[in-house]
């Protein structure tokens, strides 16, 4: 096979673009389906982590970054550049990567692992557990005969040949219709699996054919487990997500481009609708998302930077019953290529650049509310035709969101049963009279949440 080399600046921008991250199960089983993905922290601090807020916040779930061992280098990107498949990368070891889960099992948090198997490198060196390796030799793992014969980089996602065979920004493309290759990802996932793991998501699902990962999935120790995959949306595009429903959840990334539409030039109020009304996949098999690494990277979502529109998006996305969600919690960056902050070491939230969005009180108070209200549908909607919105959850649950310049203050109809409840968005005291009523004044790009089973706050 012809050999090449790819500078890191020229890997980064294409793997800004397209590298995003990405069972039969309809969303995460289990009663609590919200996932924080913590990117690019390190094995004791997800641990801890899990042990001071996300169990205690009602978070179902942690994903944590690509575990295999990588390419060295202190761009975040190494980390989707495998060498082989020990647990051997910069976020820790296989004593710390076992000692996570346990401890996050502890917790009540199931653990999902960023799984790459559709490529490994693109150039040679030595790992971060001292492999040595070339682009396509890897030794003891994989040789020239396991990769596919395109060696040219991808170049048209009408055609889904090229796009599934030839090299997704210069990384050596995995030949997985072949037995072996299918063998040797089966066996680090079944690995990660006899760690504890609950559940994968499959980086560059696109880029593998649906039947390929399906024979992946059969021959793992628990092949229904909790799967979500990274397949992104192209109008036109010869791959589509709903060709992978069959084994898993699938990402939405339609859901996480419309709401930066919505929440930046549109009004609220357009999202009466939001879901299959807007022609996505079924809520079902579909992981949402506000934000994730590489979006918030590329512009095509919110992100931190955004502010209010950033939090009032989370906000809505936890009140709203379509999906699985994910809370992307990250670090500060200007350098798109730029690692972790201390190696991925979190000695606190908002320090050092950890923006721990995850944890921001608006939206953890809503990890909660989502929970309380799971299973109850869309009630008493109400909009003024711009940016402000309420709606309830049955009789679970209420949120209003006040989205425009000015202090709104009106009476809202809900279906909550009287008496007092906490607005988890400011911990503050409302009432419910006895005909389901409730009157706030909300400022400007604020938010209301009251749930059942919280009255005092």
């Amino acid at each position: 096979m012809a050999r090449r080399t790819l500078s890191a600046a020229v890997a980064l921008a294409a793997a800004s673009v397209v590298m995003a991250p990405t069972g039969a199960e309809a969303s995460p089983p289990g009663t609590r389906d919200v996932t924080a993905v913590l990117f690019e922290w390190n094995f004791a601090s997800v641990a801890r982590e899990c042990t001071t807020t996300l169990g205690p916040a009602g978070y179902g779930y942690v994903q944590v970054s690509p575990p295999a061992e990588h390419i060295q280098g202190p761009q975040w990107w190494t980390s989707y550049q495998p060498v082989s498949y020990r647990i051997a990368g910069r976020l820790g070891d296989r004593a710390a990567f076992k000692s996570m889960v346990d401890t996050c099992h502890a917790a009540g948090v199931k653990v999902v692992a960023d799984t790459v198997i559709n490529h490994m490198s693109a150039g040679s060196g030595t790992g971060t557990g001292g492999s040595s390796y070339s682009k396509y030799d890897y030794p003891g793992v994989y040789s020239s005969w396991d990769f596919d014969n395109c060696t040219s980089q991808i170049n048209n996602y009408g055609d889904r040949w090229n796009v599934q065979n030839c090299e997704l920004v210069g990384l050596a493309d995995l030949d997985t219709g072949e037995d072996y290759v299918r063998g040797a990802i089966a066996r680090y996932m079944n690995d990660l699996l006899s760690l504890g793991v609950d559940g994968f998501r499959i980086d560059a699902a696109k880029h593998m054919p649906a039947a390929d990962l399906a024979n992946i999935k059969s021959r793992l120790s628990n092949p229904s487990v909790y799967w979500k995959q990274e397949v992104i949306h192209g109008a036109g595009e010869a791959v589509q997500p709903t060709e992978y429903t069959g084994n898993g959840d699938v990402q939405e990334f339609r859901y996480a481009y419309d709401l930066k539409r919505v929440f930046n030039n549109e009004n609220l109020a357009y999202l009466k609708n939001y879901g299959e009304g807007w022609g996505y996949m079924n809520s079902s098999v579909s992981g949402v998302f506000v934000d994730n690494h590489d979006t918030e990277r590329n512009g095509s979502t919110l992100s931190y930077k955004d502010n209010a529109n950033y939090t009032l998006a989370n906000v809505f996305m936890l009140a709203w019953p379509y999906g699985a969600p994910d809370i992307n919690s990250g670090y500060e960056f200007s350098d798109h290529d730029a690692g972790p902050p201390n190696g991925g070491r979190v000695d606190a939230c908002w320090q050092s650049g950890w923006k721990c969005q995850h944890a921001w009180p608006e939206i953890k108070s809503m990890v909660a509310f989502r929970n309380a209200t799971r299973g109850q549908a869309v009630t008493n909607w109400w909009d003024n035709g711009g940016d402000a919105i309420a709606f309830g959850r049955g009789s679970k649950g209420f949120v209003a969101i006040n989205h425009e310049s000015g202090s709104l203050t009106r009476t809202y109809q809900t279906s909550l049963p009287a008496g007092t409840y906490c607005n988890v968005q400011n911990n503050t005291p409302v009432t419910v009279d006895g005909s389901g009523r409730l009157t706030a004044t909300l400022g400007s790009n604020t938010a209301l949440a009251v749930y059942a089973g919280k009255s005092g706050c």
